[in-house]
């Protein structure tokens, strides 16, 4: 299966946070393939520049590449999927991963419960 990891999915993740206990064999498992977006980075790199995140985009990038996961691009089909989408939630970002997810397809992994509301292609945790 193809997962892709919302932005604090992939921060825990490569933090080693608790938070991910309820999915830390699907993470490990040979059966999936892990994805973290570009969308993520850029997420990251805006937030940490105003100060709401303490993260080198860098870092983080180079710690997701070097635990196997996929970098995913935006592509053109990924904002078409965005324009389509329902007014759920209001954050571009969450917003940018469900709809790469709907696209590829694949399984966005999250904690955020607006972006649950998405359908059937997102998973809470």
């Amino acid at each position: 299966m193809r997962l892709l990891l919302d932005t604090h999915v992939l921060l825990w993740v490569l933090a080693g946070s608790d938070r991910i206990k309820k999915i830390s064999d699907r993470l490990m498992s040979d059966d999936n393939e892990i994805y973290f977006s570009v969308a993520s980075l850029w997420e990251i790199a805006i937030k940490s520049g105003i100060g709401k995140l303490d993260a080198n985009v860098v870092d983080v990038r180079n710690a997701a590449a070097s635990s196997g996961f996929v970098e995913l691009s935006v592509l053109g089909a990924h904002i078409q999927a965005l324009a389509g989408l329902p007014d759920h939630h209001r954050d571009p970002f969450d917003r940018l991963l469900v709809a790469q997810a709907a696209s590829e397809p694949m399984v966005l992994l999250t904690a955020d419960e607006k972006v649950a509301m998405y359908g059937n292609h997102i998973e809470l945790i």
